[in-house]
């Protein structure tokens, strides 16, 4: 029995005997239904790899040319917002008037192809009324074959979301159905992809729109009105005072001399139940150790030489209120006792009276001592301790939050500027990277002693490296600034240019007049000092 093969072995590689049984497609249209098979299942194989449809439409388009001999095409979707009809891909798109001239008669098909779901056909563009003006570019075809346009939907459920079309040369226009058929299905393997992309956008914009409401919410619940700083040590601290501030809980406030724990306690005050009552702040390390017991408790009339009348203390001044014991690392062991005794009982005695006051107040207490280390040599009674350290709350020096640097040296300027009526918009460059640089040990109050010294120097729009303290200017606060005036000198002349060109946006035109200098000057000076004006200037220009 002898057996042939048809005439696209090579692709489908289907024989048939040689017995006269015929297929019963017939040899040449089952070569043709294996073909699109082969070709829609290579389509679905790159629609699958990627969902962005940027990197794989592309080759699909290139894959569609080599089978149907596409000379021009395009994918055409729907924005899913404006319903707008953009053309996102091409092929066969030059700057020619053939290219131009398709583009510009398609689009009315286009339109049609989405306004009815069904697709369209023409046999030859040359003989349609759209196309008359295109004639003359596109002349007689190859070997008189038709110049034929198609245009298939991309459906998606019920509704049309894009549409797929393309220009080819039709040596016989037998076979366009069968062509805009296998354009169809194409379009459904489309469709599919674009379902998928439109599904993976749908969960990207919703979690962009979860973490644009986590990111409200941390800026407007987690955050005091009165603190400033978004570091995740300080996210911390707001996080804390949130949790805390609605109960009545004792809080210890734990960090150096400078961080801020005043700040905290008032911000638990103002969030909490009681922030119509009154809040009370004592300084334990302010006043003698005689002095404490009357300050606090209060005294009565002739309990000690001087209490010429009876006066009430911090404790009944704060009753249904709040009062913020500042260093209580300070406080004597005798004042301790007391302390304890208003804790455990809510109660308080006035110097020279037995008789207990009841006294409804929340303490919050500070300290920047190692309070572990006094328990341990007796300086600080454990029973205290743990009286006070109900709910700790860490405050991180400014080392440990330098991306709050900026931000707290903006505030900082804008607060003191506008209490001297000064104009200071900004921070130089050269200032920001000192400020960085250094290693604050009197942390955010420095800081702001820093600042404001700089804005009473300042007679400028923005303040500059020289008008920080000497100290800044040093590796370590206690060395003396040594090295040559020339050095110095470059330095100072360095930061001002570059301060200049930001400020101008890299036109070295504008930088050179605000210098009173030539721009021959000044461009020997950037080459000097390998001054970069180009990553100063403004996008778009």
């Amino acid at each position: 029995m002898n057996e042939h093969l048809c005439h696209c072995q090579d692709q489908c590689a289907f024989y048939h005997s040689g017995s006269g049984d015929a297929h019963p497609l017939g040899v040449d249209k089952a070569c043709r239904v294996i073909d699109e098979l082969k070709l829609l299942f290579e389509i679905s194989q790159m629609l699958e790899r990627s969902l962005d449809l940027g990197s794989v439409m592309p080759p699909v388009l290139d894959r569609l040319a080599s089978r149907f001999g596409m000379t021009r095409g395009s994918v055409s979707l729907q924005n899913r917002k404006t319903k707008a009809i953009i053309t996102q891909f091409t092929y066969g798109m030059k700057d020619d008037g053939k290219s131009g001239c398709f583009i510009l008669r398609a689009q009315p098909y286009i339109r049609d192809v989405f306004a009815s779901g069904k697709p369209l056909v023409l046999p030859d563009i040359r003989e349609d009324p759209l196309f008359e003006d295109c004639k003359k570019l596109y002349g007689r075809a190859v070997d008189g074959a038709a110049v034929s346009f198609l245009c298939a939907p991309i459906i998606m459920g019920d509704s049309v979301v894009g549409a797929i079309s393309m220009e080819k040369l039709a040596p016989s226009t037998k076979l366009l159905d069968s062509d805009l058929r296998l354009l169809q299905l194409i379009g459904s393997v489309i469709a599919r992809a674009v379902e998928l992309r439109h599904q993976a956008q749908e969960r990207l914009d919703l979690l962009q729109q979860e973490n644009e409401q986590l990111q409200e919410h941390i800026s407007n619940h987690f955050k005091p009105g009165n603190m400033v700083g978004n570091s995740g040590p300080m996210r911390m601290v707001y996080r804390h005072i949130e949790q805390v501030a609605p109960s009545n809980t004792t809080i210890l406030l734990r960090g150096e001399s400078g961080t801020g724990k005043e700040l905290a306690a008032h911000a638990i005050h103002q969030s909490s139940n009681r922030r119509n009552a009154a809040f009370v702040k004592f300084n334990c390390a302010a006043l003698p150790e005689s002095i404490i017991e009357s300050e606090l408790f209060g005294h009565e009339k002739g309990a000690f030489t001087g209490a010429l009348s009876m006066r009430k203390g911090r404790f009944e001044i704060a009753h249904r209120g709040t009062i913020f014991l500042d260093e209580i690392g300070d406080i004597s062991p005798s004042s301790q006792v007391k302390l304890l005794r208003v804790l455990q009982e809510k109660t308080i005695e006035r110097v020279g009276s037995h008789e207990p006051i009841q006294c409804d107040v929340r303490v919050i207490a500070a300290t920047s001592r190692n309070l572990e280390s006094m328990m341990a040599e007796q300086k600080f009674r454990e029973d205290l301790y743990y009286r006070l350290n109900v709910f700790p709350i860490y405050i991180p020096p400014l080392r440990e939050r330098k991306s709050d640097i900026l931000q707290l040296a903006d505030f900082f300027v804008e607060k003191y500027a506008k209490n001297g009526h000064k104009t200071i918009h900004r921070i130089s460059s050269a200032a920001i990277d000192m400020l960085v640089a250094y290693h604050w040990p009197g942390n955010v109050r420095e800081l702001e002693n820093c600042i404001e010294r700089a804005v009473l120097l300042c007679d400028e729009r923005a303040i500059q490296a020289h008008h920080l303290p000497p100290t800044l200017q040093m590796k370590d606060g206690s060395e003396t600034p040594r090295g040559p005036l020339n050095s110095a000198l470059e330095a100072l002349e360095q930061e001002m240019i570059v301060d200049t060109i930001k400020q101008v946006g890299g036109n070295i035109s504008k930088a050179a007049r605000e210098l009173g200098l030539t721009e021959r000057i000044l461009g020997l000076r950037i080459r000097k000092y390998g001054i970069d004006p180009k990553r100063f200037k403004k996008s778009g220009e």
